[in-house]
């Protein structure tokens, strides 16, 4: 009976072992990951800066820092992956929502459509993203180390107020003015007749995607005025499972 008892005692043992070495594991890359995320963003909000200085222009300024930018938030998607093996605790479906539509602007727009590259809509949600990441990076940056200044948590739960429609905008002008361009050149649609039997126009699919803010972008905002009212003001919210 004795032994038993022992070997159940090591087992358990040996599962908290294991666990706290996945826990150590799983804080040392998110650490890794939230500094060189942080890092990234500083980088471009530097060399934006530095650009409209030298410059006195904001055109050009998307060219000029489109391979980091492209290199940052398409690395984003590993978050996905966080919230999906249960190392972040976040909603997937939130945050595919939010890294899918920052790769969206990114490769199929931006990237894509080059001249919509120096609209003034393009410059707002540049600089709104990188206020934004850089101040949620600290934030969690500060948080696994377990010293978090209140300026930056303060910063994480009222910026957003204002930040994040100034970022919808900036996104919607941006495809607004992506528009004609896509029409006049068909660019990735599908006519028939074509041996797929299938037809896609991407010019009414970004139409659709414009239209898909006004559903998305108030569950998103009040899912983060939430938080914002559990995290400064200790209220206790109970939401349903996503």
């Amino acid at each position: 009976m004795a032994s038993g008892e022992e070997d159940g005692a090591l087992e358990e043992k040996e599962t908290n072992n294991k666990k706290r070495t996945k826990s150590i594991i799983a804080t040392a890359w998110l650490m890794f990951y939230n500094i060189a995320m942080t890092a990234g963003w500083l980088v471009l909000a530097v060399a934006m800066t530095r650009y409209y200085f030298q410059k006195g222009t904001h055109k050009g300024l998307y060219r000029s820092i489109a391979r980091t930018l492209k290199f940052f938030q398409t690395f984003a998607l590993l978050e996905v992956g966080h919230c999906a093996i249960g190392i972040v605790r976040t909603s997937v479906i939130v945050t595919g929502v939010q890294v899918s539509s920052r790769i969206f602007m990114v490769w199929f727009i931006t990237h894509s459509i080059r001249q919509v590259q120096n609209q003034e809509s393009v410059i707002l949600f540049l600089v709104v993203w990188t206020v934004t990441e850089i101040t949620r990076y600290s934030f969690y940056t500060f948080s696994l180390l377990k010293h978090l200044p209140y300026f930056i948590k303060w910063a994480r739960y009222n910026m957003f107020i204002v930040m994040y429609p100034l970022g919808v905008i900036g996104e919607l002008l941006t495809i607004y003015a992506a528009l004609p361009y896509v029409r006049k050149a068909g660019m990735y649609s599908l006519r028939l007749p074509n041996k797929y039997n299938v037809s896609f126009d991407y010019y009414y699919f970004l139409i659709i995607v414009m239209l898909s803010y006004i559903p998305l972008f108030p569950q998103l905002y009040f899912h983060m005025l939430r938080q914002r009212r559990k995290v400064l003001h200790g209220e206790v919210i109970v939401e349903k499972d996503e």
